[in-house]
């Protein structure tokens, strides 16, 4: 009865978005990458200009990581980016798009929700997506308080979905679950009233809607703070790549130090700018320095013409800071 309901609703309700007229996997590949932590609307914006760019999987995998990460600049968690080359090399190696569960998984970045995503949309695959829309659903309608952030929880909700999900219509199911959860099921200001799964939800007649689904505490957030100096010296600024190991990796920055003499000698443009990552609160202080003859830096850092800088991959918030220049 849940599954019926469900594609019903389905029918009259589902999102019309551009990777859902397809089953090339590459397409259906791309938009859970970037939909990764991303809302649909902004996401899609990146979509369209990657398959533009790229349109064949061999194309994406035939660039550099630079024009990658250049043109994910923006979305954040630039791991995804990073990944999402990786994979797109290993499928330009293997001589095409792996079309089972487990040969998909060993694409780089790509766990249990996105493969069963890839395999059901573009290969009929009878595989169940569980992400945070298909946790919240099943957990209120029956009444789960097991917490979803669980080796228990994981097991518990995938085998349930799995067991839901119609064998000769996965694609449909998956879709209805993410909408469902996207657009009824909400997080807050779940829509209820009109719900037609009401009269079956346990969370409902229970009274425990905005308690569900339960997720065990979470890490402490932990605070860094970053001092930035952009320094200008006859046209030219100084910058480095990020090092392997970080989630900046491959991207550009200016001069972090904590080189109080050097900082003396700079004009304070902003100061404790604000920037959260997942698990981080950054706040970064940022100054300008100009000077006819270039300090001494780590051997890390080069100097970039300043007309060239839009075509190096820059963190979310060192795009902010530059906007302060003068």
């Amino acid at each position: 009865m849940f599954t019926t309901i469900l594609l019903d609703w389905y029918a009259l309700n589902g999102r019309d978005l551009p990777w859902r007229h397809t089953t090339d996997p590459y397409a259906i590949w791309l938009s859970e990458i970037i939909l990764q932590q991303t809302r649909i609307q902004q996401g899609m914006d990146y979509w369209f200009r990657f398959m533009k760019r790229w349109p064949q999987v061999e194309d994406l995998a035939a660039a550099t990581e630079d024009e990658v990460l250049r043109e994910w600049q923006g979305l954040g968690y630039y791991s995804r980016a990073r990944n999402l080359y990786t994979a797109a090399r290993q499928i330009a190696v293997r001589g095409g798009f792996p079309t089972t569960i487990e040969e998909i998984k060993k694409l780089k970045g790509v766990g249990d929700y996105t493969a069963a995503a890839i395999g059901s949309i573009a290969f009929g695959l009878p595989a169940a997506v569980v992400d945070g829309n298909v946790y919240r659903v099943l957990s209120r309608h029956y009444g789960i308080d097991t917490p979803i952030n669980t080796t228990q929880g994981k097991k518990l909700f995938t085998e349930l979905a799995q067991s839901l999900l119609p064998i000769d219509k996965p694609a449909l199911f998956n879709q209805a679950m993410m909408d469902f959860g996207a657009i009824q099921c909400t997080p807050t200001s779940p829509k209820c009233v009109i719900c037609p799964l009401q009269e079956t939800c346990d969370a409902l007649r229970t009274g425990r809607i905005d308690l569900l689904p339960l997720k065990e505490k979470k890490l402490t957030i932990q605070t860094r703070r970053l001092t930035y100096i952009y320094i200008r010296c006859k046209g030219k600024a100084a910058f480095r790549r990020r090092p392997a190991g970080d989630i900046w990796q491959g991207l550009w920055e200016p001069v972090l130090t904590e080189d109080t003499a050097l900082i003396s000698q700079a004009r304070l443009l902003r100061k404790d700018v604000k920037h959260i990552l997942t698990h981080r609160i950054l706040l970064a202080d940022f100054y300008f320095f100009e000077t006819d003859t270039p300090p001494t830096l780590p051997d890390e850092y080069i100097w970039v013409e300043e007309s060239d800088l839009d075509q190096y991959a820059l963190p979310r918030l060192i795009e902010i800071l530059l906007k302060s220049l003068p």
